[in-house]
Formats: C-alpha cells, structure tokens, sequence
C-alpha cells in the first residue's frame, strides 16, 4: 500500500460515519422500496454495502461502456465504493497445507439514473396499497409551523439547514405502522430547529456520530416517535423495534440510564411540539 493511501477498511469506515452525520442511519430501513440495487442484475446489494450506498441502480465503468453508456463528465470524479471479499489461497510454509485467506477488495460504481447518461432504469417497485391511519395522519398534518416534508423512496432524514423532512411514502412499507414511526422520529428531530425548540442534539455544529450529543438526540426521537405513536393508538406495532433501537444507542452511551430520563423529558416535550400542545419550551 501506497504511504498515505486509505485502506479499503478506512473508506467503508468513511462512507458510514459521513452517512451518519449527515443524518440518515442506514441499518434503520423498514421500507423496501428504493434500496440499492445492481443495475444490470437488479439484485439488491448486501451486508456492508448496503449502508455504503444511497438508494439507485449502481453499475461499474465496464457495465456502463459494455452497455452503451456513458458518465457524465462532471460525475466521474463522484464514484460510490462497493467492497466484497475474495478469498486467496495460500500454502502454509511449515505445514504444506492450503489454507484461504479472506481478502476485501472495493470497485467504483456509479448511479445509472443521475450520474450516468444512455442507460435506462430497470426497477420495478412492489408496492403496497395501505390506507391511511387517520389518527396518526392527524398528527402529521397538525403540525404548526412544521418543516418543509418530502416522500421520495430510499431514504427518512431530517435536514437542518434546508429545515426539511424525507420520507418514503407510505407505500413502500409493509407494515403502515412503520411508516408513521418512521415519520415521526424525522419530526420530532425537526422540533429542535433553532425557529422551534432550539434542541442542542440540531443547532449544534459538528457533532459527530457517536459523541454525546449526537446520540442523545437519536434517543429524543426515537422515544418521541414512540410517544407520538401511543397517542395514534399504534404503539404496540412499533414500541419493540423503537426499545430495540434505543438500546443500541444506550451502549453507545454506555449504558448510562440517566440518559434516558433526560432524553425523555425532552421527547415529551417535542411531541407536545408537534401536537400543539401548551407547555414551557425552555431547553
């Protein structure tokens, strides 16, 4: 390796955490529409992959050219990383014997709907025809001075300085309960909003993912996406996957419980946000 050259082990390490403090966690998907795909085989990718690489249809620069595409110019210097292991076979200079070495190696690929021109998309969506749960609508439409909402497939996050919400629409979830869940979690982090509540865990510049801040208010969400889903009547669809993701964010914390009587109060107090509700909105 080249002096100063990144490992494959530091890229993929790099494309997550980038991710991560950009807002989206990528382990948290119950949709299932607008995931990353294999264009030419229209295969899903797997395993580390699929956190590395936002929703679209990926090709590498042979599967483009053999098909008669071409990258746009401004977009070859914009390439995403796919890794996969290759096992290599080597004999054991003591014993004689072959032994497998796994090895991990990365390709470039590139998104065939916006960095690639002469190519079509291949995806067909499954999707589900669910109707609206009128009490959570309720909810998400009575939110006073609310961000700007989005429902493009692939992707719930929250973006503070354009004060906007993305979230996959409810067609693309199996389940609908999952699908206000997930709506609300990205809320209630748009409560802390400078024009709002003017919550640490989003008006604080550079917070990186895994510090203090950061994680405590993925717990604030987590719980008031909980608490929201108590007063639609849908939290015993939802209040399992909810404890199960605060708990990975309390070993982050190491464990500490206090975190959580604190992240609490002010989940309860953006879910009074966001129902209109008359409280003290001091942080």
């Amino acid at each position: 390796m080249k002096k100063n050259q990144k490992s494959v082990y530091e890229i993929v390490t790099d494309r997550i955490i980038e991710q991560l403090e950009n807002g989206v966690v990528p382990w948290r998907r119950p949709w299932i529409n607008g995931g990353a795909v294999n264009w030419k085989s229209q295969k899903p990718y797997r395993g580390i992959n699929t956190f590395l690489l936002p929703a679209g249809e990926y090709a590498t620069y042979k599967q483009i050219a053999e098909s008669g595409g071409k990258i746009k110019p401004k977009e070859m210097k914009k390439a995403h990383i796919i890794v996969f292991w290759k096992w290599l076979k080597n004999e054991d200079e003591e014993s004689g014997e072959i032994i497998e070495i796994p090895y991990l190696r990365y390709y470039r690929v590139y998104e065939i709907n916006t960095q690639v021109e002469g190519l079509n998309s291949k995806r067909e969506a499954q999707t589900f025809d669910h109707n609206p749960i009128e009490k959570a609508e309720k909810i998400y439409k009575g939110y006073l001075n609310s961000p700007k909402f989005t429902f493009y497939s692939g992707q719930a996050v929250y973006y503070p300085t354009v004060d906007r919400i993305n979230c996959p629409p409810l067609k693309d979830f199996i389940n609908p309960e999952e699908y206000y869940s997930t709506l609300f979690h990205e809320m209630v982090h748009s409560t802390g909003h400078k024009s709002r509540l003017n919550r640490k865990g989003i008006t604080t510049e550079n917070v990186a993912f895994g510090d203090e801040v950061y994680s405590k208010e993925e717990l604030v969400a987590e719980m008031g996406a909980a608490m929201l889903c108590g007063v639609a009547g849908i939290d015993n669809c939802t209040i399992q996957n909810s404890a199960s993701y605060i708990q990975s964010w309390l070993r982050s914390l190491k464990e500490d419980s206090r975190l959580v009587v604190q992240a609490a109060g002010q989940a309860q107090k953006a879910a009074d946000f966001i129902l209109g509700n008359k409280m003290d909105i001091d942080t």
